[in-house]
């Protein structure tokens, strides 16, 4: 006996606030190569989902404003680190998804984790760089330090 097997795709969920929640909605959307092919599925995240992701991002801001920049860049180069041990899986992914030749799908991770590894470098000098003492006419001083701003939304493309 022969029978076809239906193959189960995985489903990728949100992130927000330190967990992977399943959309609110319970929609998902089929995740497609280039030639059509299914590859996986992923949540469709509702107005709800998006304000639950603002709200755990607001939560978090004290936190991390608090911490060192040594930290924050630890924090960076971990990712770094953590990208760098699965990137064959990351360009397995990147081609099967995108399309492209497996030593472009290479090229986009190693440029991805080179420049978190930039970043996470920056991260205790960018004070010393941009922040400045500024020169003002009477015997008081006017100081420029960068401070965090708060929440950052980014909306990603389809197509990079």
């Amino acid at each position: 006996m022969n029978a076809s097997r239906l193959d189960v795709k995985k489903t990728y969920k949100l992130y927000i606030g330190g967990k992977f929640p399943r959309s609110e909605s319970g929609r998902y959307l089929p995740a497609k190569s280039p030639s059509g092919e299914q590859l996986d599925n992923y949540c469709h995240a509702s107005r709800k989902d998006f304000r639950d992701a603002v709200v755990a991002a607001r939560a978090a801001v004290d936190g991390w404003s608090k911490a060192t920049a040594y930290n924050r860049g630890q924090v960076l180069y971990r990712a770094a680190e953590m990208l760098q041990n699965r990137a064959s899986e990351l360009v397995t992914e990147v081609s099967r998804s995108t399309g492209v030749t497996a030593a472009k799908a290479k090229r986009e991770v190693t440029v991805a984790i080179d420049r978190l590894v930039h970043y996470a470098g920056w991260t205790d000098k960018y004070q010393q760089v941009f922040g400045s003492v500024n020169p003002v006419a009477s015997s008081h001083f006017n100081f420029s330090t960068p401070e965090p701003q708060g929440v950052v939304v980014v909306f990603a493309p389809d197509e990079p």
